[in-house]
């Protein structure tokens, strides 16, 4: 299994551009970067960088990691910009780049710019569209293209990459892992392993269904994994906000850590991605992250 490092979009870009180093630097597989204007919550005074001009600036300035975004919303990003960006970052990257999308969900930023999200089911139908007008664009010549959501005509999108993944960001099983069965090389969600074991079931279904074997679509997930001493009250609280927010978390001994983990591979998953959104600044972050790779990640 790979493991990948995750920053920030709310850090400076020197502290973005300090980490991807670090990854570059330490043998971790790749760099994922989130894609959302601002944060998912009330305070609106933290700074949120763009998502694409990240990842440009990241391939330009690493060599050797995997670079991708963590997934482009599709309700505020036109499927043939974001193809024709996306060949271009990927000859910026050498072929280092994949290219994550998703149907877009975050609430407030949507109503904070205006921008239209539909209901659940209409804005499925238009990610799949989306998927559609993306692989198009990234592999045929001219891409004519007459949905209900898009429209292209002869539309080029040139110069074509030598091979760049699409992955989709998902974990609804009803209709958005039969999308991912359909379009994606890679498929990425959040969860511990068991989740992780009981969507690949649900995901295997619907490969069946469409006539593929769902080994060929390479599989990511990440939690928030940190390193603790016993009676870090700190640490006990700060894992509790997070889980109060919906989110999951992998926190204790290095053991104990290492036991969660070790348990990826079995449930399907290849690639583990490491936020570092609750590491902390400066040294802290990269102690955090060292004690993880030393400890747990490096066993691999």
């Amino acid at each position: 299994m790979d493991f990948s490092l995750w920053p920030a979009a709310s850090r400076s870009w020197q502290s973005v551009l300090e980490g991807a180093e670090y990854a570059e630097r330490t043998g971790w597989h790749g760099v994922w970067i989130a894609d959302h204007f601002m944060q998912n919550g009330d305070d609106l005074s933290v700074p949120v960088n763009e998502a694409l001009a990240l990842v440009a600036g990241i391939v330009a300035r690493t060599e050797r990691v995997r670079v991708g975004t963590m997934v482009l919303g599709n309700t505020y990003r036109h499927p043939a910009v974001v193809a024709n960006a996306a060949a271009t970052i990927d000859q910026m990257a050498n072929g280092r780049f994949v290219l994550g999308i998703g149907a877009g969900w975050q609430v407030n930023e949507h109503a904070a710019y205006g921008i239209e999200l539909p209901a659940i089911g209409p804005r499925l139908k238009r990610f799949e569209e989306a998927c559609q007008v993306i692989k198009g664009l990234l592999t045929q010549e001219r891409t004519t293209f007459d949905g209900k959501y898009y429209q292209l005509s002869d539309a080029p999108c040139e110069p074509k990459p030598a091979q760049l993944p699409i992955l989709i960001g998902a974990s609804g099983e009803k209709v958005a892992l039969g999308i991912v069965a359909r379009y994606a090389d890679e498929w990425n969600h959040w969860g511990r392993p068991d989740l992780a074991a009981q969507k690949g079931e649900v995901f295997a279904q619907h490969c069946e269904r469409v006539g593929r074997d769902p080994r060929t679509v390479r599989r990511s997930a990440q939690t928030f994994l940190e390193i603790v001493e016993p009676g870090d009250t700190e640490a006990t609280e700060r894992k509790a906000r997070l889980e109060e927010r919906g989110a999951h978390v992998v926190m204790g001994s290095a053991q104990e850590v290492l036991d969660v983990v070790a348990q990826y591979p079995a449930a399907g998953i290849d690639e583990l991605l490491v936020p570092d959104a609750f590491l902390g600044e400066g040294n802290r972050r990269f102690d955090a992250l060292e004690r993880l790779r030393e400890e747990v990640l490096l066993k691999f």
